[in-house]
């Protein structure tokens, strides 16, 4: 995928995710924003090269869960 179109799904994708943590946690949108630029699945998410950006925001939602209660991001065998 060319760098524009990555810069463009990446806000969509990030969003996204954000809302789900929001009805998963109750916390709230600034905090979730938080939570999440402050994460490794962030880091990771944002390099196109990882290929993070394809995955369903559920699975996404996911890892985050996982990260943040294990401090340990995994990633699904595919």
């Amino acid at each position: 995928m060319d760098k524009d179109r990555f810069i463009a799904i990446l806000p969509l994708i990030v969003g996204g995710l954000v809302n789900k943590v929001v009805d998963k946690t109750g916390i709230s949108e600034d905090e979730a924003f938080d939570a999440l630029y402050n994460s490794e699945l962030y880091v990771k998410l944002e390099n196109e090269k990882t290929k993070l950006w394809t995955f369903s925001i559920p699975m996404l939602l996911e890892l985050f869960q996982e990260e943040k209660t294990t401090g340990i991001l995994t990633f699904p065998e595919c």
